[in-house]
């Protein structure tokens, strides 16, 4: 479906493409840079960076599902009209690339989030069910590469870099705010990292998908969990569920994680079989629209996983 969406949206980017022409000189915004991006992390680097002096958007509407994302002809037009475009790569973000092929992206800074870190591939650890009908050729690689605050501060620099190039009247400003920002992402890096420095247990346990292995790498932390990070299935089978009950309890687990805009029913029946707390961990790939319209930040729901983790791992 997605790729038939796609192959309809580009053919008719000619006819957006006669709306996206309006001046390119900044006289209709007030000579602000337009940046769009497709994801709540990408437009919360980007606002600690730039605050007001630039026009901001998000594509992905707050509390909808990324992976089952589909483009409107508004949103193609955004990105034509766009100075700056941010977006993450991946699977979830094939319809981005051919969109990006059939449209003049010459006078457009493109940054794709997964070009700035070191990539991983997806991994299936053992009582995690694969995605159906995926080939064993094909390399899926993670695409939550937010997760970590180390990633964080590669984003946040390819980011600055960008806006300083588009708008080099404030790059002074967009700098300074970067390196403030990036000295709050140590401290949080420094608050995980003393954690499981000083945890008694090294695993954690999801009731969901996995969308964190970038932090799990950083802090050398092993887990479980019912699907990996980019997965479209969301009921387990019996057979993952008890395996995740079994681990819960052979390895006495005091928490089970769910994560955002979740259902959390399976986190609810390992947590009653269990006795495990169910906690959320918020990977912060999208906030509900409460939490967008109230100014929720990444390093707010960030902190917010710093007890989480430790009782997790106590």
């Amino acid at each position: 479906m997605r790729r038939f969406l796609c192959t309809v949206m580009i053919l008719t980017l000619s006819v957006c493409a006669l709306f996206a022409r309006g001046d390119r000189d900044g006289s209709a915004n007030n000579g602000k840079p337009d940046v769009v991006v497709t994801n709540f992390p990408a437009y919360d680097f980007t606002r600690q960076i730039a605050g007001d002096r630039i026009n901001l958007a998000m594509l992905l509407p707050p509390g909808a599902e990324s992976h089952s994302f589909e483009p409107t002809p508004r949103d193609i037009i955004q990105i034509q009209n766009s100075e700056v475009f941010i977006y993450t790569g991946g699977e979830t973000d094939v319809w981005v690339d051919r969109i990006l092929q059939s449209m003049d992206t010459s006078s457009i800074k493109i940054i794709r989030m997964m070009d700035t870190v070191d990539v991983v591939e997806e991994e299936i650890v053992e009582g995690m069910e694969e995605e159906e009908g995926e080939s064993e050729e094909e390399i899926a690689y993670d695409e939550h590469v937010w997760t970590s605050p180390g990633n964080a501060k590669r984003i946040v620099q390819a980011i600055t870099d960008a806006l300083c190039e588009s708008d080099g009247d404030d790059a002074a400003l967009f700098r300074r705010n970067a390196r403030e920002y990036t000295a709050q992402l140590d401290e949080l890096d420094r608050e995980f990292q003393e954690i499981v420095n000083n945890a008694r247990r090294k695993t954690i346990v999801f009731g969901d998908r996995f969308p964190f292995r970038y932090f799990a790498d950083a802090y050398g932390l092993s887990y479980f969990a019912a699907f990996p990070g980019c997965s479209t299935e969301t009921e387990p089978s019996a057979a993952t569920v008890a395996f995740l009950i079994d681990k819960v309890r052979a390895e006495r687990i005091p928490v089970i994680f769910h994560i955002e805009l979740s259902n959390e029913r399976m986190a609810d029946t390992i947590s009653a079989e269990t006795g495990a707390k169910k906690l959320l961990l918020h990977a912060c790939h999208n906030v509900s629209k409460r939490d967008f319209d109230s100014g929720v930040t990444y390093l707010e729901l960030q902190r917010a996983n710093v007890p989480r983790l430790r009782e997790a791992l106590q």
